[in-house]
């Protein structure tokens, strides 16, 4: 009899908790995207495959597509998953044509930056910058959508009041413009305090400037990813070569280029905290792209996958073991994809398999890579 007690009472929590994230997805009625490559669903392809862009070609896309979709993965990305699990339709890239965007869109393009390319040109570095569409670019993408999925800044403002706006990562290609010009890595952190303070300002109320920010377009849920640990990625560790004693004994990562990483989440989160209290009537939420990593990286067992240094799905051999070669990368001659994309966690050397994404997606939705996890603490009444 007691064993039957505590199962009804066991059943009965799982209901109420399925209960209440059901509920929670329901209350979005579309997600809006911001980012960089990570997050591209396609913009660069809307009017064709350039053909420099071998993130375009198979086999990107083998996994979930059977085609390349302008994904820079095998499959799905992050916000793909999260639109999936909240019941939404998967988010048409921004500047795709036909497409209807009543419930949302992806602003996100590959190259993308926190910062705007003059910053990057006036410190000498306008040549190892591809900006195809910073944040803030994206942000005024933004507003010249808005007639085309609603007919009054009223309507507007309570369409973003009932969406999810999921703002980066950025901050990658901000320090890879110094970074692959081979600045030293002490003047790289000093781009920190800038990077992250333009992307609190991309969601921050600034009444005086002339670009409306998100807060001011009504949203009240936003998701601020930190970056990856990049000291992990094969394309740093095949173009970074370091003394011994400068890579992690158990992980093989770029422990400097890691710390970088480490430095640049810590100040957004801290910048995250300052927003919450100047904006305490908006929901913002810090979304972890580096412990996850670095778990499929020290306890890749856990999460299905081969236990192994850094090494790259799709590539062909380079330096090192990484499976990485910058004249052959994927999707250009010379390069191939592993057998089975979801036992890695690196598809291409620089970003992450579909498996990685769900599993941080995942993350983000119910803990523990995000503080508040989307659904989890998500305001049912």
């Amino acid at each position: 009899m007691m064993m039957r007690r505590q199962l009804s009472v066991c059943v009965l929590l799982l209901l109420v908790l399925a209960g209440q994230q059901q509920a929670a997805a329901k209350k979005y009625a579309a997600i809006f995207n911001f980012g960089d490559s990570l997050v591209d669903a396609g913009n660069l392809v809307v009017d064709g495959i350039p053909e420099y862009l071998a993130t375009a070609k198979l086999p990107y896309g083998m996994t979930y597509f059977g085609y390349p979709t302008g994904r820079c993965s095998d499959g799905r990305l992050v916000v793909d998953f999260i639109a999936q699990e909240l019941g939404l339709p998967l988010l048409p890239p921004s500047k795709a044509r036909n497409a209807t965007f009543h419930h949302g869109a992806n602003f996100a393009i590959t190259g993308a930056t926190a910062l705007d390319t003059s910053y990057f040109v006036a410190k000498g570095l306008g040549k190892t910058v591809w900006n195809s569409g910073s944040l803030h670019t994206q942000i005024k993408w933004l507003q010249e959508m808005k007639p085309k999925i609603c007919s009054s800044p009223e309507e507007c403002r309570g369409l973003f009041r009932r969406s999810l706006f999921i703002v980066g990562e950025f901050g990658g290609n901000d320090y890879n413009s110094p970074l692959f010009a081979f600045r030293p890595l002490e003047e790289v952190h000093e781009f920190v305090g800038d990077v992250v303070n333009s992307i609190g300002e991309g969601i921050e109320v600034i009444k005086r400037a002339c670009i409306h920010k998100l807060i001011a377009e009504g949203a009240v849920d936003l998701v601020v990813p930190g970056v990856l640990p990049i000291g992990c990625f094969p394309v740093y560790l095949s173009i970074f070569r370091k003394q011994p004693e400068m890579y992690g004994g158990k992980s093989g990562c770029i422990k400097d280029l890691n710390t970088l990483s480490w430095v640049h989440n810590v100040a957004l989160q801290r910048k995250i905290v300052e927003l919450r209290k100047k904006h305490s009537d908006v929901r913002i939420m810090y979304a972890d792209y580096y412990t996850p990593t670095i778990q499929f990286v020290l306890h890749a067992e856990k999460w299905g996958m081969l236990r192994q240094k850094p090494r790259a799905c799709c590539g062909a051999p380079g330096i090192g073991v990484y499976n990485f070669n910058l004249t052959s990368k994927c999707g250009e001659p010379g390069a191939y994809a592993c057998d089975d994309p979801s036992n890695h966690w690196s598809w291409d050397g620089i970003h992450l398999t579909e498996a990685s994404y769900g599993h941080i997606a995942r993350g983000w939705l119910y803990g523990p890579f995000a503080d508040p996890p989307i659904v989890g603490n998500r305001n049912l009444e």
